[in-house]
């Protein structure tokens, strides 16, 4: 009896999928696409309504006539490519090189874990011709721009080597053109910011209170348009309000107290995580991506053999499966307690455009905690792993909860100074994680101010006043 055949298109994928399947299936992988437009002739008929003309790559002839041979050895075949447009069009394109009479199913799942695999291969399909149109129409756009444009470009822009343009790389370049111009055209203004140090008692550790009017006119960062607001543009204006404040008498004219609530980001999609990693390690996008493949195609667990860590990582979908809600919450109950558990699972609204049939990224098993298999990681693993971990614990858990205070401080001298502060009344999700970008304002928001009255009168201890330039666009 002949055995069925999994075709994947990446040969890591393979190990992690014979430990759940076992013998019982042949395997062989198409390493990635094995057909596309020639690489030296155009290849579309523009007068035939687009018909793209493929042809088998040359590198991968050994790997056309194993998945043919294997495919004649089975009496099905399980298309099993990733569950997206490139996946989908992989698919397509093995399917054209093996015999018409091959009988085939398309099998997709969203993470290579044993219960995903084995439900997807009870639920197989025919081949969505609509992402394969969707595929091929960016495939074909990128050849129309990039092969009658660049030539252009080359003869045109002449250093020495071939000048590409490309569907999405000119339109980045145009765009990053434009902020060069904003950079460059960008006139710096001065301004200058002051400080007080004030306290209750001469002895007291002082606390922080900011310039925030000057004769009943705001003070501003940036120069602006608006009315009534004051913009300190010069050392000698800053320094005639120093000297105004050291002779001044201060004390309490207001006082605002308010509980302020920070929620949950919802679990990565590939931009997002992109971003982060960047953001906490300095990792490229291609560095990111190429660890998050490795995750969910499957790490080796020694004793637990092969699995899969974390759901497909090309995604837009903030969307999550009902059964990893439910375990979220089983954990955070389990782990933080019902103080940190919302009384509904949170579930996150993707854009118009996203493809909901995929999850947001999340790892498959959440009591595999980074640090419990940390060891059977490279570094890079680890950090990505505990990134994707941790933010989506904390996307089912409860909001922070901030104590905030804002002090108005009246001076005799018409000159108004403004003190903030604030500290955690709950922790909420904070306790798991916290974006890298916030990292630096939630140690500017932890200030604690000493105990306040309206009216009362403070010291000044120090005036600190600092010259500063508007700053461009950042690149």
């Amino acid at each position: 009896m002949t055995k069925p055949l999994i075709i994947v298109e990446s040969p890591a994928k393979i190990k992690t999928l014979k430990k759940f399947l076992g013998a019982k299936y042949n395997f062989a992988s198409s390493v990635g696409h094995i057909r596309d437009l020639p690489e030296k002739e155009f290849g579309i008929d523009v007068e035939h309504n687009f018909e793209p003309k493929y042809v088998n790559l040359p590198t991968k002839k050994d790997v056309i006539k194993k998945l043919k041979d294997s495919a004649k050895k089975s009496d099905i075949v399980y298309l099993c490519p990733d569950p997206d447009r490139e996946g989908e069009a992989i698919a397509w394109h093995v399917a054209a090189i093996l015999p018409k009479s091959t009988k085939l199913k398309r099998v997709t799942f969203n993470s290579i874990t044993k219960t995903a695999v084995l439900e997807a291969l009870k639920h197989p399909r025919k081949i969505d011709l609509a992402l394969v149109d969707a595929q091929q129409a960016r495939r074909l756009l990128d050849r129309i721009v990039g092969y009658k444009i660049s030539p252009i470009l080359s003869k045109t822009i002449k250093r020495g080597k071939g000048t590409s343009a490309g569907r999405v790389q000119s339109v980045a370049l145009k765009l990053v053109v434009e902020r060069e111009i904003q950079i460059r055209n960008f006139k710096s203004i001065e301004y200058w910011k002051i400080l007080t140090k004030l306290n209750t008692k001469s002895k007291e550790k002082p606390f922080d209170a900011f310039l925030y009017s000057v004769d009943d006119k705001r003070v501003e960062k940036e120069k602006t348009d608006k009315k009534d607001v004051f913009l300190i543009p010069n050392e000698k204006t800053a320094k005639a309000i120093v000297d105004k404040l050291k002779k001044a008498t201060y004390k309490v004219s207001k006082i605002e107290k308010k509980e302020k609530k920070r929620y949950p980001t919802p679990p990565f999609i590939t931009s997002t995580l992109q971003q982060e990693a960047s953001r906490h390690f300095g990792f490229s996008a291609n560095r990111t991506m190429g660890v998050a493949q490795s995750l969910y195609e499957g790490v080796d667990l020694k004793s637990k053999g092969f699995e899969g860590l974390i759901t497909y990582m090309r995604t837009d979908s903030v969307s999550i499966a009902t059964e990893a809600l439910l375990g979220a919450r089983a954990y955070i109950k389990n782990k933080y307690g019902n103080n940190f558990l919302p009384e509904s699972a949170i579930r996150y609204k993707s854009k118009k455009s996203a493809q909901e049939a995929h999850e947001a990224i999340r790892p498959t098993n959440l009591y595999l905690t980074p640090d419990e298999i940390k060891e059977l990681l490279t570094l890079d693993q680890y950090k990505l792993y505990s990134l994707i971990w941790k933010r989506f614990i904390a996307s089912q858990m409860k909001p922070a909860i901030y104590d905030t205070v804002s002090c108005d401080i009246e001076t005799d001298k018409k000159i108004i100074l403004r003190a903030t502060g604030s500290n955690i009344k709950f922790a909420g999700f904070l306790k798991v994680y916290v974006e890298k970008k916030d990292i630096s304002e939630e140690e500017e928001e932890i200030k604690l101010l000493p105990h306040l009255e309206e009216g009362k009168t403070l010291l000044l201890k120090d005036i600190i006043s600092d010259q500063s330039f508007t700053k461009p666009p950042a690149r």
